[in-house]
Parts: C-alpha cells; sequence; structure tokens
C-alpha cells in the first residue's frame, strides 16, 4: 500500500539529509520568482524596463528572477517589489 508522508515527514526526511533549509529557501525564491513575473505581466513591464528602473542590467534582472539563486539581498528584493508597483513582505511562521 501507498503511503503519502506528511509535511512533517517529509521535514524530518531532508533534515535529515541536511538539505532542509537549501531546499525550503529555493522554494521560497521559486514562489518570489513567480510572483515577480505575475506582477511584471500585470503591469506589463519587461525585463529590459525593469532593468531600467532599477538602474541596473538585463542580465542581473535575469540573476534576481532565477529561482534557483536564492543569494539575493532583502535590499534588491524590496526594490524588485516597488519597481513592479508592489509592497515586499516577510513575516516568520
Amino acid at each position: 500500500m501507498f503511503k503519502v508522508a506528511s509535511t512533517s515527514d517529509f521535514d524530518v526526511f531532508l533534515s535529515e539529509e541536511g538539505i532542509l533549509e537549501e531546499v525550503t529557501a529555493r522554494a521560497h525564491k521559486r514562489l518570489l520568482a513567480l510572483q515577480l513575473n505575475d506582477a511584471m505581466k500585470a503591469s506589463k513591464i519587461s525585463k529590459v524596463q525593469l532593468a531600467e528602473r532599477l538602474q541596473t542590467s538585463r542580465s542581473q534582472i535575469d540573476r534576481l528572477l532565477d529561482p534557483d539563486n536564492t543569494a539575493v539581498t532583502l535590499e534588491s528584493l524590496e526594490r524588485l517589489a516597488n519597481a513592479v508597483g508592489r509592497q515586499l513582505r516577510i513575516e516568520l511562521a
């Protein structure tokens, strides 16, 4: 019989493998990248326009929006959110 692991079981597994923090960070960044892309589409802002608003390069925008790149500063995230007309909210759960 097939058993679906609960979230806590999965967290325990990831923790035992020593990758819980890395997997969680990547999941959060992937969600943020999707939200930013949605906000860009809704505002009809291209990556080139976003780069101009942030006074940076298109390649830097690609790095910031890369769901696998978790090395992003809070300042960069705040600037990104403002550039697409949104607010950055961070909370501890």
